[in-house]
């Protein structure tokens, strides 16, 4: 008698460490599904922002070298494009919160509930299949049950 209950804890704490171990397995794996999905994010805003950059900075030239034909003075027409680069870093500045961060945030957060989202509705459906098979077992004993 005493091996059995040595046996059945032995078996025991074997399968939960099984099952802790695999668990923290998922919790890495979700983890770093989550860490790609946010440092792919991140690049893509990065690689965005380089180009946005590349362009605002040959637009400039342009804007510089336009001006510098029509006064004739290459250095007024920089000047004056270098004066509204200022401009417009100041209400960047002054407007970052509405203009930067908070789009930004917003879409980090959406990205992150999408994700949430889907992870519910795989876990509804595996739970929605469990129950289906498990009313099929029911329904299969019933009728062994009815037959004896």
């Amino acid at each position: 008698m005493e091996d059995n209950f040595s046996n059945y804890f032995n078996q025991t704490g074997k399968v939960a460490k099984e099952y802790l171990e695999t668990r923290l397995d998922l919790i890495k794996l979700q983890a770093a599904g989550k860490l790609s999905k946010a440092l792919g994010l991140f690049f893509s805003l990065i690689l965005a922002f380089l180009l946005f950059f590349f362009v605002i900075v040959f637009l400039g030239m342009v804007l510089g070298f336009w001006i510098g034909e029509m006064t004739n003075s290459f250095t007024l027409g920089f000047s004056c494009s270098a004066g509204l680069f200022v401009i417009l870093l100041g209400i960047i500045l002054v407007f970052r919160k509405p203009l930067i961060q908070i789009p930004l945030s917003n879409m980090l957060v959406k990205e992150l509930l999408n994700e949430m989202e889907m992870e519910e509705k795989d876990d509804e459906d595996k739970e929605k299949e469990a129950g289906a098979i498990k009313r099929s077992e029911d329904e299969e004993e019933e009728e062994l049950y009815e037959q004896l």
